[in-house]
C-alpha cells in the first residue's frame, strides 16, 4: 500500500472549510438575483467567486490581464500560498519587471468555479443546508467557469481586458474566453493546450477520479460530514496525474535509476527509487492543500470541454473574424498536449481569418515547461504582450 498522508499532518475539517468559505483573498458575492447559469442545466445562486490583483487599474481600464489557472492551481499566483507558504505558482512570469509585469499590468487571478480555494465548490458550505456541498454540487464546464469570470470582471467594471492568459486548463479558458467574449478580449496568451480532451487525457483522468472514489474515506464524498479525507486515493491520483507532466527525458535526467538514500535495494516495496520517493512527496504535498470532491469536478470539466462541439464541430465558426490577438505555444516534450493540438487550433484561427502567432519550444522539461524557468517561452510571452500593449497604446513606466 502506498503511504500517502498530508505533510503538515491531517487538515482538520474546519480548517479547510475556513479557506473555501472565506479565503484569504478577496471575494466576489453574487446572490439569489444574480444566478449563474450553468452549462447542466441548473440555476446556482448564490455564489462567490475568489480572486487576487496585483498592479493598479489604469484610468481607462485598459491594462487588466486575466490569468487562468491550471486543474491544481488558485488565485494566489503571485502571492504567497495561504495554505502551503509556498511563493505564487507563477512567479516566472508574473511579477515587477516579468512577461505579465505588475507595474505596468492590473492582474487578475479568480479560483475557478469548483474550485476549493474560496469560488463555490464541492468543498464550500450549501446555504440552503448548511452542510458542505460535495456531489450535491452541480456538474459544471470550462463554459460555466468563464461565464462566473466574466461576471467578476463585470463587477470590476472591466468593459474589455487587454490580455487573456492561461497555460493547461488555464489555456482552455483563455480559448474558451475568446470564443464566448471576442469583443472583450484584446489579446489571448494560450499555452499548453487544445479546444477539447483527447481520449488519452479522458483515460488518465478517469485513473485519477476512480482511486478517489477507491479511497474508503471518500464515504461517497460526505468525507466531510465524518471527518475523514480520502488523502490515500487523492494523493496517488495526484502521483498518477503528476507524471504526465513531466516527460522520460526530464524523469531520467532528475533521478535517473538512482536509489534513494541507499545503496542496495531492500527487496521491498518501500520507495528504493529517488523517482518513487518524489512521486510520494508530490501525493503527500497535494493533499495538504486541495480537496477531492474538486479534483473530481474539475477534472471532468476538462473532460467535457469541446469548442468546436457547440459550432456543429467546425472549430474555425468558433474564431471566425474576432479581433483578438492570439499567440499559442507548445513544447516538444509535452504528450499530455502535443504540438499536434496546438497546431489544429493555429489552423483553425487561420481558416476564420484571425490574426495568430505560434511557437513550439524546445524542451525536455514536458508539460510542466509552462510553469517552469524556460527562457524562450519567457522571452515570447513577453515580446507577444510589448507587442499587443504598443497596438492597444499601453506606455510602458
Amino acid at each position: 500500500m502506498v503511504t500517502i498522508q498530508s505533510v503538515k499532518g491531517p487538515v482538520k475539517a474546519d480548517e479547510r472549510g475556513q479557506e473555501a468559505d472565506h479565503p484569504t483573498s478577496q471575494v466576489a458575492l453574487f446572490g439569489a438575483d444574480q444566478p449563474l447559469r450553468l452549462d447542466c442545466g441548473i440555476d446556482l445562486a448564490p455564489f462567490q467567486i475568489a480572486y487576487q490583483t496585483y498592479g493598479t487599474l489604469n484610468a481607462d481600464k485598459s491594462n487588466a490581464i486575466l490569468i487562468c489557472h491550471a486543474l491544481t492551481g488558485d488565485q494566489h499566483v503571485f502571492n504567497t500560498h495561504p495554505v502551503t507558504g509556498k511563493p505564487g505558482w507563477w512567479q516566472t512570469l508574473v511579477g515587477p519587471g516579468k512577461a505579465l509585469d505588475t507595474d505596468r499590468y492590473f492582474i487578475i487571478c479568480s479560483n475557478v468555479l469548483g474550485g476549493c480555494m474560496g469560488s463555490t465548490g464541492p468543498a464550500s458550505t450549501n446555504p440552503a443546508t448548511g452542510k458542505v456541498w460535495g456531489l450535491d454540487f452541480p456538474v459544471i464546464t470550462i463554459p460555466d467557469m468563464v461565464r462566473a469570470q466574466a461576471m467578476l470582471i463585470d463587477r470590476l467594471g472591466i468593459d474589455q481586458l487587454f490580455s487573456v492568459v492561461g497555460g493547461s486548463m488555464g489555456g482552455m479558458q483563455t480559448l474558451q474566453w475568446t470564443a464566448a467574449y471576442p469583443d472583450r478580449v484584446f489579446s489571448a496568451l494560450a499555452v499548453a493546450c487544445s479546444t477539447r480532451h483527447s481520449a488519452q487525457n479522458i483515460a488518465f483522468h478517469e485513473l485519477g477520479r476512480q482511486a478517489v472514489m477507491a479511497d474508503p474515506d471518500w464515504r461517497g464524498g460526505r468525507y466531510f460530514e465524518e471527518g475523514v479525507h480520502p488523502h490515500r486515493g487523492l494523493g496517488v491520483a495526484r502521483m498518477a496525474a503528476h507524471i504526465t507532466y513531466l516527460s522520460d527525458a526530464a524523469l531520467h535526467r532528475k533521478f535517473g535509476r538512482r536509489m534513494q538514500d541507499r545503496d542496495l535495494p531492500t527487496f521491498s516495496f518501500d520507495a528504493d527509487f529517488q523517482v518513487e520517493s518524489y512521486l510520494r512527496y508530490q501525493g503527500s504535498s497535494f493533499v495538504e492543500r486541495f480537496d477531492a470532491n474538486s479534483y473530481l469536478y474539475l477534472t471532468r470539466a476538462m473532460d467535457y470541454f469541446d469548442i468546436a462541439a457547440d459550432h456543429d464541430g467546425v472549430l474555425a465558426e468558433a474564431f471566425r473574424d474576432t479581433k483578438t490577438r492570439f499567440c499559442l505555444m507548445s513544447f516538444t516534450s509535452d504528450w499530455l498536449f502535443p504540438t499536434s493540438e496546438s497546431r489544429n487550433v493555429v489552423h483553425a484561427l487561420n481558416a476564420g481569418g484571425v490574426r495568430v502567432s505560434f511557437a513550439e519550444i524546445e524542451t525536455d522539461r514536458g508539460h510542466d515547461a509552462f510553469l517552469l524557468d524556460v527562457p524562450e517561452f519567457l522571452d515570447i510571452a513577453r515580446a507577444f504582450l510589448d507587442s499587443a500593449a504598443s497596438v492597444r497604446g499601453l506606455v510602458e513606466k
